[in-house]
Parts: structure tokens; sequence; C-alpha cells
């Protein structure tokens, strides 16, 4: 825009005293905006050398100039409403992950038991645990070591063998090294693969439940039992 000079703002600032329509200099709304440029516009030209007045070029430029002002304005407050509904849109999303059970980056796990009765009234109890690895390229041997979760000894170490790139979900019996079963409770696990004796990147992903959902600044959390509080956007698998 074309330099205006101290006097013509000193009338515009004056005008705008007089005038307790105008809006205020620290309005920032497209209309206040739209208004102080016009305003400015008009006490330019009135201010003009009636020798070397404006020509129309200049007067086009000025508008586009506001035109541009104006639209980013009006784009910005656009944008602001795009990003609440998209905030309400993923927690609604987020909300139909409640109940189901998903694979995300972590390094514990839970063994339970499950006993179940047969119609002769035999009962049966089986243990299970459930975890996951994530591998970046194929690999020929993946080595899980899982240990108890309070004194850190190793409980059980598996040997997976060779597996594709990808999601790998796993399934431990409760059994440990010395064949029997290990106590119900908490557990951490390792990773370790490799490919024609090269490591292979190889995430631990631990499973869990989704509790809840809820919202904050930092966005969208899945509550996931045994794991925490997530991004969306961590789950690697939804099981």
């Amino acid at each position: 825009m074309t330099t205006v000079s101290n006097d013509l703002l000193s009338a515009v600032n004056g005008s705008s005293t007089s005038n307790s329509n105008t809006s205020s200099l620290n309005d920032n709304s497209p209309e206040a905006i739209q208004n102080r440029f016009l305003k400015l516009l008009t006490v330019q030209m009135q201010n003009q050398d009636p020798t070397n007045p404006m020509d129309n070029s200049q007067l086009t430029t000025q508008l586009a100039q506001l035109s541009t002002v104006s639209g980013i304005s009006q784009l910005n407050t656009t944008l602001a409403s795009l990003m609440s509904n998209l905030g309400t849109s993923q927690s609604l999303q987020a909300a139909n992950m409640i109940g189901h059970s998903v694979l995300a980056p972590g390094n514990n796990l839970t063994l339970t038991s499950d006993t179940t009765k047969a119609a002769d009234g035999t009962e049966t109890t089986t243990q299970k645990a459930v975890f996951g690895v994530q591998l970046g390229a194929n690999a020929d041997s993946i080595k899980v070591t899982i240990r108890d979760a309070t004194t850190g000894a190793v409980v059980r170490q598996m040997d997976l063998g060779s597996q594709a790139a990808g999601t790998v979900p796993v399934i431990w019996d409760g059994t440990n090294d010395a064949g029997t079963k290990a106590a119900d409770g908490q557990y951490t696990f390792t990773v370790a693969a490799t490919s024609g004796g090269t490591a292979v990147d190889a995430a631990a992903l631990s499973f869990g439940t989704v509790a809840s959902v809820s919202t904050g600044a930092d966005g969208v959390k899945l509550n996931v039992s045994n794991i925490g509080s997530i991004k969306p956007t961590d789950v690697i698998q939804i099981l």
C-alpha cells in the first residue's frame, strides 16, 4: 500500500476519536479492518496533491490489498471452525473403540488365568498373556525375553522363528523355562530380531483394552488397560 504521511494518520485517528461508532484500532475482525482501510483511503484521497493525484492503478492495487487482507482473516476464522469440528469428530470416532482390544507401543504384559467347566463337571484352567512385535523388515530369528515385573528375573525366553515384516501378535501360555506355570501377574518383555545375522528393527507392543476416551489441550487420548493413555495414532493393530 502507498505510504501515508503522519498527517493523514492523525486525521484518521482524530476522526476515530470523534466518532463513537468507529471500530477500535485493536479490533482485527474483517469488518473492522475493512472500515479502517476505507477510512484511510478516503482521507488519503482527500489530502492528495492536486497536481499529482492517485492514478487508477494505485487505487486498484490498494483495493486488491484490502480484499486479500479481508480474505485471509475470513480464511483463518473458517479454519478455526474446521479444526473445532475435526476435534469433535475425532472424539466421536475414538469413542467407537471403547471395549476393543489393541496393540500399541509398550513392553508390559499381564498373565491371567481362565477356568472353564465341561459338561461332566471337569474344570480346566488355562493361562494367557497377549502381546506383539512390530518388525521393520523380514526376520529369520526373533527372540523374546519375558521378565518378572518386580524382580527383573528372566521367566521365559521364546523363539518366534522366521516372521515377515509387520505386526506379529503373540500369545504366551504362562509356561516358564522350567516347564511349569508362572504366577498370574505383571511381566515385562524385550524383543531382538535378526536376519542373516544382521539386526532388524523390532518394537515391543503391549496388549490392552480401551476403557475410555478423554480430550484435552493435547487432543484426543485413549485410556487403555495395561498400557495407559495413548493417542489414537499410537494404535498399531485392533484385535
